[in-house]
């Protein structure tokens, strides 16, 4: 599989301003696979350390704080040289040696000549807190599931080069529109986890990908307990399986007495907190107005919160595999679109999606690009029919308007629409 991260991770080793690289993300999301890659295509070589799975590692970084003689030290259990600029090492679950992480700024202040990569399960929630990692030392990335674009280029690479090639106001041809719409609804029941994809590509056994997905589910709710720290993990595993209900549900924003009956924001906040610090959930703050500089007007009170992985939250929801690929209308459609068009979007503009909720409007998105906000209409078929967000057109008149939906990519208007399966291209085509 090629990942899109493998360009930011070339960015990162060829900066002037480079430093020790930690990604950071939901469990199984292709962290150490991506690490390895990058190594095997970009460097002379590589050398991998995972403190899980060698327990005696960890003995070298708490006698050690001199990154030269870690170097040389690193060198001898690794049986191989290690180079500046030339071999790229790798820490994986650096989370269970806190020495380890800490020792990535003197490697920053004293040999940055040298080319370090960490990452962890759940890393998420120790970066979270400030003291526990050497601030202003290190670079981060976030690494999410699959995107469409990168599923698309793992199960069909030659309807993947039609799609590369879509251009600006294209007039897509129906056959390779419906093509384009059948791939899209395999993603929404593939998800984006990379062993999903891995199997899916290799059997084609939908049983499988089921199988997969319940095993992923089960192996998140039982890190809730192992490594919560401080927070209730039962409170955590509340809100985990609220989910699927609150977005069932046309709240205008997450609802603490949807988790429990009285609950109240204070005792849920931290269990909010460690799950999107996590990478398990995607928070989206509603703002009071939809102008420039977003940030400035979140309402940090109302937001929703949608899982990482549309695969993952298809199958929390129980949605049958039919529903979909027949295009019927079911109860949860609008929702899993919604989640799938945020999955798309992370990670795409410097600043994160909100949404737009008002007396007056509802709004499923809206995003900056540059001082231009950009009203986003979710709808999962081919409805055109939005009061809401025409009304705001009207009145707010924005430069750029979309609707995603399974309809054609075509332009009406201040409303561009742009096909469920082209979220990733919105940049390069609106």
């Amino acid at each position: 599989m090629n990942r899109n991260a493998l360009n930011d991770l070339m960015e990162w080793k060829n900066s002037a301003d480079r430093k020790p690289l930690v990604l950071k993300g939901a469990r199984q999301v292709g962290k150490t696979w991506l690490m390895k890659a990058f190594g095997s295509n970009c460097y002379a070589n590589y050398v991998y350390f995972n403190f899980d799975e060698d327990e005696e590692l960890k003995s070298l970084f708490a006698s050690n704080k001199n990154p030269h003689r870690l170097l040389e030290l690193l060198a001898l259990v690794a049986g191989e040289k290690i180079s500046p600029e030339t071999t790229l090492i790798i820490f994986d679950e650096i989370q269970e040696c806190p020495e380890a992480l800490n020792s990535l700024k003197y490697f920053k202040e004293k040999a940055n000549e040298y080319h370090i990569v960490a990452a962890g399960s759940l890393l998420g929630t120790l970066l979270s807190q400030p003291k526990s990692y050497p601030v202003g030392m290190i670079n981060l990335l976030d690494i999410y599931p699959l995107t469409f674009d990168e599923f698309l280029e793992a199960t069909d690479e030659p309807l993947y080069t039609y799609y590369k090639k879509i251009e600006k106001n294209q007039s897509i041809e129906s056959i390779f529109h419906s093509r384009l719409l059948d791939a899209y609804h395999y993603y929404l029941i593939i998800g984006g986890m990379p062993e999903c994809v891995a199997s899916w590509t290799a059997h084609k056994d939908p049983k499988t990908i089921d199988r997969i997905q319940r095993e992923l589910i089960q192996v998140y709710e039982n890190d809730f307990s192992k490594h919560n720290g401080k927070v209730n993990s039962g409170r955590i595993l509340m809100v985990f399986r609220s989910i699927v209900s609150q977005l069932a549900k046309p709240n205008e924003k997450f609802m603490y007495g949807a988790v429990r009956e009285g609950g109240r924001a204070r005792d849920f906040e931290e269990a909010i907190e460690w799950l999107v610090s996590a990478g398990m959930l995607n928070r989206v703050y509603n703002v009071s107005k939809a102008e420039h500089p977003l940030s400035a007007f979140d309402r940090l009170d109302c937001f929703k919160l949608f899982v990482f992985d549309t695969g993952l939250l298809k199958s929390m929801a129980g949605i049958d595999n039919s529903a979909i690929l027949l295009k019927s209308d079911y109860q949860f459609k609008g929702s899993l679109t919604e989640n799938y068009v945020l999955q798309q979007l992370k990670g795409m503009l410097p600043t994160e999606p909100r949404y737009y909720a008002t007396k007056n409007y509802e709004i499923d998105f809206v995003i900056q690009k540059g001082t231009e906000i950009i009203p986003i209409e979710v709808k999962g078929g081919e409805d055109k029919s939005a009061p809401s967000f025409k009304h705001y057109i009207n009145q707010v008149d924005p430069k750029y308007a979309v609707r995603f939906s399974q309809r054609g990519y075509l332009t009406n208007g201040k409303i561009t629409n742009v096909p469920l399966y082209l979220v990733r291209e919105l940049n390069r085509l609106v």
